[in-house]
């Protein structure tokens, strides 16, 4: 049965998370792409390069993140978080922010990599989704803790 999680439950989701499906408008199209992000406050912080992505966003900042947990079929967490784009313009701030991310996420985008293997040095954007709305839903949660599924060897499937 499919239920609602409170903001507590889809709070605790999207911050457990490291990667997120960002979702944003892009010359009046839906446009989904995966990104790396670190949740804090009422934030979502990333970064990336010049693209489809934040041209678009420039262009519309209204965006999503939709972040899920996934057992089984039947056993799932899903949360999606509205929000505005703002970059980080800032140079003190983007280097507080570049630094936490580089912490939670050490290895660059291969994007990243092969620009900085060619000698050329990219311009990172820092951004942030500033949160105005939390929604998730569950399948087979019936309490406040994920249920933990295992595979007990025998084709059948354990709740415990």
């Amino acid at each position: 049965m499919i239920t609602q999680l409170t903001e507590q439950q889809a709070r605790q989701l999207l911050g457990s998370a490291r990667v997120g499906r960002l979702g944003c408008i892009v010359d009046g199209e839906p446009y989904i792409t995966p990104i790396n992000y670190k949740f804090e406050g009422d934030f979502i912080y990333s970064h990336s390069l010049r693209g489809t992505k934040i041209d678009g966003l420039r262009k519309n900042p209204r965006a999503c993140i939709q972040v899920d947990r996934i057992k089984t079929d039947l056993y799932w967490q899903s949360v999606l978080a509205f929000g505005n784009y703002e970059e980080i313009q800032d140079p003190t701030e983007r280097g507080t922010i570049l630094r936490s991310l580089l912490k939670e996420f050490p290895m660059l985008t291969p994007v990243e990599s092969a620009l900085i293997e060619d000698g050329y040095t990219p311009e990172i954007i820092i951004f942030r989704i500033r949160v105005d709305r939390i929604t998730g839903v569950s399948e087979g949660v019936d309490s406040d803790e994920f249920l933990l599924i295992e595979d007990l060897g025998n084709g059948t499937i354990a709740a415990g």
